[in-house]
């Protein structure tokens, strides 16, 4: 069973279905045709993850059909989003310049980051947020996000 299928089961009452998971190999193409035939046609899908998560054809389709009502869209699986692509004019869509991400003090917090990692790693001690090449994310980490 694919994850996209285990989806199919749930989206059927959903208003909005938003995607933010990280694009992996199980991930990648994980919102496509049957996600969205599923869905209900006054439904929306908001993708602030990454664009290669949603398969762009059938989300087109999706929306030229009526099968759903809108898309709200930070990240394609081709970036930039080329001029004639036709998301660009469904007037069910709404296309963000790829900010989502973007919050005030983010930088601050990467600054941050940085430091307690520098000051780690010089110290010989366990890294934050390093990202498990197999998994493709940075797992959960057991302490507390102050320590």
């Amino acid at each position: 069973m694919s994850a996209s299928s285990e989806l199919v089961a749930v989206v059927g009452d959903a208003d909005y279905v938003v995607v933010v998971a990280p694009l992996t190999d199980q991930t990648e193409g994980l919102i496509d045709a049957a996600v969205f035939e599923a869905m209900p046609s006054t439904s929306r899908l908001i993708n602030v993850g990454r664009g290669a998560l949603v398969d762009q054809a059938a989300l087109v389709d999706a929306l030229e059909s009526g099968q759903i009502a809108g898309a709200g869209l930070d990240v394609f699986a081709k970036e930039p989003l080329l001029p004639g692509d036709p998301l660009w004019r469904h007037p069910g869509v709404i296309v963000s310049a790829h900010m989502s991400g973007d919050s005030v003090g983010w930088d601050d917090r990467i600054i941050d980051l940085f430091a307690t990692n520098l000051t780690r790693w010089l110290a010989g001690e366990p890294l934050r947020n390093v990202v498990d090449k197999h998994l493709g994310f940075a797992a959960v980490e057991k302490e507390s996000r102050d320590g």
